[in-house]
C-alpha cells in the first residue's frame, strides 16, 4: 500500500507515463517543500519542529496499537500494522 500523495497547493497529479527517475526527481522535490513548510510553520526553529514530528510519531504509534487491538482480523483480512516503516 502506497502513501497517500499530498500535492502542492496548485500541482497536478504527478504523470502516470513518467520514468522511475522523473518519480524520484519529483519525489525529492516534494520532500524539499515539505521541510521548508514545516520549519516555516515553526518560524524557522529546526528543535520545535523536531518536537512537532516526533509527538506525531508518538500519537500515530498509539493510534496504531489502539486500532490492532480493537480490529478483528476478518475486518483486516489478516492485515496487521507495522510499527517501524520500510526502508528507502
Amino acid at each position: 500500500m502506497q502513501p497517500a500523495e499530498n500535492p502542492r497547493p496548485g500541482q497536478s497529479r504527478p504523470d502516470q507515463g513518467a520514468s522511475d527517475q522523473e518519480r524520484r526527481d519529483q519525489a525529492s522535490s516534494d520532500r524539499e517543500w515539505e521541510v521548508e513548510a514545516l520549519l516555516a510553520w515553526h518560524d524557522d526553529d529546526a528543535k520545535a519542529a523536531i518536537r512537532s514530528l516526533l509527538d506525531d510519531c508518538r500519537h500515530l504509534r498509539r493510534q496504531l496499537a489502539l486500532a490492532e487491538r480493537v480490529m478483528s482480523r476478518g475486518m483486516a483480512r489478516g492485515w496487521t500494522p507495522r510499527y517501524e516503516r520500510d526502508a528507502l
